[in-house]
């Protein structure tokens, strides 16, 4: 049976990922791959990058090695090869392995109690030993972090904006109410 906490920190984890997913929904096939800041963070980079990073560090970590092949996660990989996502490559493809990879996540966090040890390969010697409960906390703010930058993407391409479905976290106020805080602010700036 899956502990308390752990309970607590996978519903973390699984708000984060579909806060992440969500940001894909309504956009076309550019619109998801097209990179909008100076190191080309894109949308759906970001869900293959966060797919990655969660079957190494909850599976890999604990033995438990996801069981497709993820080339782009090789040592010898292009750098940044997991932060986007090739034309061969399709957001239906992301998705599903995303998918799978929160299942694998979750069964093992509720196969192994928070204190099972795990040997992170790619951590330096002295730090390499963890904790299942460590490296849960790892995973859930890695990906609520990126999907803050999914956030600020999703804003740039199309104005939406949001924390997730049904739930914005946001003010309420029409266009012009945006405008003139967003104005009320660059004043501040300019003043300071």
């Amino acid at each position: 049976m899956t502990s308390p906490d752990a309970q607590v920190l996978l519903r973390y984890l699984s708000a984060a990922r579909e806060a992440l997913v969500w940001k894909l929904e309504g956009l076309g096939e550019y619109d998801v791959r097209r990179p909008l800041t100076p190191t080309g963070t894109n949308l759906l980079g970001l869900v293959k990058h966060v797919a990655s990073v969660e079957a190494g560090y909850l599976g890999e970590v604990f033995g438990r090695p996801f069981p497709q092949p993820l080339p782009w996660m090789d040592e010898d990989a292009e750098p940044n090869a997991d932060l986007w996502v090739t034309p061969a490559e399709t957001r239906a493809g992301v998705l599903d392995l995303y998918r799978r990879v929160a299942e694998h996540t979750d069964a093992t966090v509720t196969s192994l109690p928070l204190d099972a040890v795990g040997q992170v390969p790619w951590w330096p010697p002295e730090v390499r030993e963890v904790t299942l409960h460590q490296v849960l906390v790892h995973v859930a703010t890695e990906t609520h972090r990126h999907a803050g930058h999914a956030d600020i993407v999703r804003e740039l391409v199309d104005g939406a904006r949001g924390m997730r479905a049904g739930n914005d976290n946001l003010p309420e106020g029409d266009e012009a109410w945006w405008a003139e805080y967003r104005e009320r602010v660059e004043r501040a700036a300019r003043e300071a």
